[in-house]
């Protein structure tokens, strides 16, 4: 065996051979063993991370048709409750219109028995009124004339 002098960073000779085969039966271990189940993991979970990103979508697609769905369902009713106020206030008008006029009737009735009332105290008052006017008179020409009248 002859002794190298030369001292080199890479020697070829056999350990270079044998290292090399070395390490690819390491290679083509480590990936049976280790890189192939783990590429078949990842998939699964890349597949599983598209599935699950699907689901969101398709759920965000259902949220949007059921906001959708709830905004429609918000304006017919407040159209209907903005027709519904717009009825009770014609109707309320109406009915304060109703109590209005039986009230101006039930004034005028009112008025009217108040009227004939006051016309009865009146012609009560007159006739009264004509009676002591005509005793007082009598008194009065009684006193002035100094004698007795004989109606």
């Amino acid at each position: 065996m002859e002794i190298v002098s030369n001292v080199a960073l890479i020697s070829i000779n056999e350990t270079l051979i044998v290292q090399l085969v070395s390490f690819l039966i390491f290679l083509f271990l480590i990936t049976r063993i280790m890189i192939r189940p783990l590429r078949k993991v990842m998939g699964e979970r890349q597949d599983y991370i598209q599935g699950i990103q699907q689901e969101i979508a398709a759920s965000k697609k259902t949220i949007d048709a059921y906001r959708r769905r709830l905004e429609d369902q918000m304006q017919k009713a407040k159209k209907e409750a903005r027709l519904l106020t717009q009825k009770m206030e014609a109707e309320g008008m109406e009915e304060a219109e109703r109590i209005f006029e039986s009230a101006r009737e039930e004034i005028a009735a009112l008025k009217e028995s108040a009227a004939r009332e006051i016309a009865a105290q009146l012609d009560q008052a007159k006739s009264a009124l004509a009676s002591e006017s005509e005793a007082l008179a009598a008194a009065i020409m009684e006193k002035m004339l100094d004698r007795r009248l004989n109606p």
